[in-house]
C-alpha cells in the first residue's frame, strides 16, 4: 500500500469496507467513527510507531464530521506524514455525495474513489468474484442469484460465499442456486424471524423450540433467517422517509404490509449489525454442513439476533 490519503464513497457499506481493507492489506489501522471524533486522532499519524510499521487511520461515516474536525483534517493535509495513510470512508444515501470540502481537500494530493456496482454489472461482478474465490459461477446462475437475492452487493457477496461453501469444487448453476435458497416461506420459520428481529427473545426461543419439536431441517430454517436478513439489509439501505409501497418496490417485496413490518424490524439494527449477523449465518451454514449439530448452532444464532 502506498502512503497518502484516500476518500472512499458510495451507497453500499460492504463495498466501502472491502475497499478500505484492500488498501490496508496486512496493516492494522486505527478505526474511528466520525461521530465519536475527539480531536487527537490525527496526532497518531505523525507519531513514530514502536515497531516501525506505517501509521494508518481509517475514519468512517465522514459525513458526520464537524466543521472543526474537517478543519483539523485540512490542517494535517497541509503537510501530511509521507509514511502514513489516512482513509476517509463516506457512505451516502439516495444518490448523495460526500462533503464537498473533503473532496476538494483530498483531490489536491490523494485519491477520491466512488464505489458502486451498477445493476448491469452485477452479474459479471459475481462471476468474477466467484472465479477469484475458486468457484465457477455460470452467468445464468449469477442472474438467478440477483433475481432471488436482490441487488445489494454485500448481500450478494454473502450469498455467493454460502454457495461456494455448500458446493465446493462444483460448477454453480441456477439449479444449485434454487436448491440452496429454497423453502424460505415456511410459516414456522416466518414466525421465528418475526419474533427474533422484533427483539422478542422469549417469543423467538418458543418458536425455535416448536421448530425443533417438529423435526424441521435446521438448514432450511437457517435459509429462512438468511432470506429475512437480506430483505432487512435492503430495507435498511433505503431512506427512512419512503412510503411502504415505495419500499416494497425498491426492496423487491411482494406486499406493502411486509415492507412496513420490515421497516420496523430493520430499525432495531444498524446496517453494520445486520451485515455482521449475515456473516454469522454464513458461519452457521458452514458449521452445520461440516457436521455441527443444529440444536446447538441455531439457538445461539437466534439469541444473538433477538437479544437487546
Amino acid at each position: 500500500m502506498t502512503a497518502g490519503v484516500h476518500l472512499l464513497w458510495g451507497e453500499d457499506a460492504f463495498l466501502l469496507h472491502e475497499a478500505a481493507r484492500e488498501l490496508l492489506g496486512d496493516l492494522q489501522a486505527r478505526e474511528v467513527d466520525a461521530a465519536q471524533w475527539q480531536g487527537t486522532e490525527l496526532q497518531d499519524l505523525a507519531t513514530p510507531s514502536m515497531f516501525g510499521e506505517p501509521r494508518t487511520l481509517l475514519i468512517t461515516d465522514v459525513k458526520s464530521l464537524s466543521k472543526e474536525a474537517i478543519a483539523e483534517i485540512a490542517s494535517y493535509l497541509e503537510a501530511p506524514d509521507p509514511d502514513s495513510t489516512l482513509i476517509l470512508s463516506c457512505r451516502t444515501a439516495d444518490r448523495g455525495k460526500p462533503p464537498v470540502a473533503l473532496v476538494r481537500l483530498v483531490e489536491a494530493l490523494g485519491v477520491v474513489r466512488q464505489l458502486q456496482v451498477p445493476r448491469k454489472d452485477l452479474e459479471p461482478w459475481l462471476v468474477k468474484r466467484g472465479r477469484a474465490a475458486g468457484s465457477e459461477l455460470t452467468p445464468a446462475a449469477a442472474r438467478a442469484l440477483v433475481e432471488s437475492q436482490g441487488q445489494v452487493p454485500g448481500v450478494l457477496a454473502a450469498a455467493l460465499e454460502q454457495l461456494s461453501d455448500a458446493f465446493p469444487g462444483q460448477r454453480i448453476t441456477p439449479d444449485l442456486v434454487h436448491q440452496q435458497f429454497r423453502g424460505l416461506g415456511d410459516q414456522k420459520t416466518w414466525d421465528l424471524c418475526d419474533r427474533a428481529f422484533a427483539k422478542d427473545l422469549p417469543g423467538a426461543i418458543r418458536s425455535m423450540r416448536a421448530i425443533e419439536a417438529g423435526g424441521d431441517d435446521p438448514l432450511m430454517v437457517l435459509g429462512g433467517i438468511s432470506s429475512r436478513l437480506r430483505d432487512l439489509i435492503r430495507v435498511r439501505e433505503l431512506p427512512d422517509r419512503l412510503a411502504p409501497a415505495q419500499v416494497a418496490k425498491a426492496a423487491g417485496l411482494k406486499f406493502d404490509w411486509q415492507a412496513r413490518r420490515y421497516q420496523q424490524q430493520a430499525k432495531n439494527f444498524s446496517l453494520a449489525e445486520l451485515v455482521r449477523l449475515h456473516g454469522r449465518v454464513t458461519e452457521a451454514d458452514r458449521a452445520m454442513k461440516s457436521g455441527a449439530t443444529g440444536s446447538v448452532i441455531m439457538p445461539a444464532l437466534v439469541t444473538a439476533i433477538a437479544s437487546r
